[in-house]
């Protein structure tokens, strides 16, 4: 049974085939791999749309190969993505220079909507990344990635630990919510709204408190920084693979497309 829930932990979140061979890689394969297409991408100076292609089109081969449907990555992407977009929307009518376009009480210029087009694809391109490494590695196995490529220890620690405790806080939350619900709690106006702040501070000591005997628990099963590991990290030809083509696919177009 614990093997069981472990199983089904380290699936929460993964998307698409996964027994595909995106979702097999060695997580240090993925987190490259994918790094190099927003960095590709990221740094092609603006209006530079090959470069932009070949990265688009290279995120669709890895959602392709790991039976990702379009529908899903756009609900992972749609979270972030509108925020970027609509900060960079204002940029057709701060920036100046080329032709003009009135648009009744406003006008956008050429060269804000050339930076608003090179932005959005940067924007898009960068966070499909994001999203299918999320959809084809377990969160633990990005983590025992960023470890193996010698990411500073201390970041890692942080975002393992934000991320257990995150299920902390939630059941610690559901409980609170059941607590209020059974005592007939049904807010109707602003007044009654008060007790949500008397429940915020409740729920702050409750889960620091419950942090703590975990973390105390942690340490009296020999916990020392690191979590043991049963199965190692081993680069295969694949993984390798993986890598160079999205490196040889993606270089020469970077190059070719020069700087700014």
């Amino acid at each position: 049974m614990a093997d069981a829930c472990n199983h089904s932990l380290a699936l929460t979140q993964l998307a698409g085939d996964t027994g595909s061979r995106v979702h097999r890689l060695d997580p240090r394969a993925k987190l490259l791999g994918l790094l190099t297409v927003t960095f590709v991408v990221v740094s092609a100076p603006l209006g530079r749309w090959p470069v932009y292609a070949a990265g688009a089109a290279v995120l669709l081969a890895v959602a392709a190969a790991a039976r990702i449907r379009p529908g899903d990555l756009w609900r992972r992407v749609r979270v972030v993505l509108p925020l970027v977009l609509l900060a960079a929307a204002l940029l057709p009518l701060l920036r100046r220079g080329g032709t003009s376009y009135d648009l009744g009480l406003l006008t956008v210029h050429q060269a804000g909507l050339e930076i608003f087009g090179a932005v959005a694809a940067k924007a898009t391109i960068g966070t499909s990344s994001a999203a299918l490494l999320g959809m084809t590695t377990a969160f633990p196995a990005v983590l025992r990635g960023l470890e193996a490529l010698r990411v500073p220890r201390l970041l890692i620690l942080i975002a393992a630990f934000m991320y257990r405790y995150l299920f902390v806080i939630v059941e610690e939350l559901g409980r609170m919510r059941a607590a209020l619900a059974a005592r007939g709690y049904r807010p109707r106006h602003a007044l009654q709204a008060g007790a949500m702040g008397r429940v915020a501070t409740a729920m702050f000591l409750r889960t620091y408190g419950r942090g703590e005997r975990v973390y105390l628990a942690m340490l009296a099963r020999g916990y020392q920084g690191t979590m043991p590991r049963l199965d190692p990290l081993v680069l295969q030809r694949a993984d390798v693979l993986f890598v160079a083509v999205i490196a040889g696919c993606l270089l020469p177009v970077r190059i070719l497309a020069g700087t700014p």
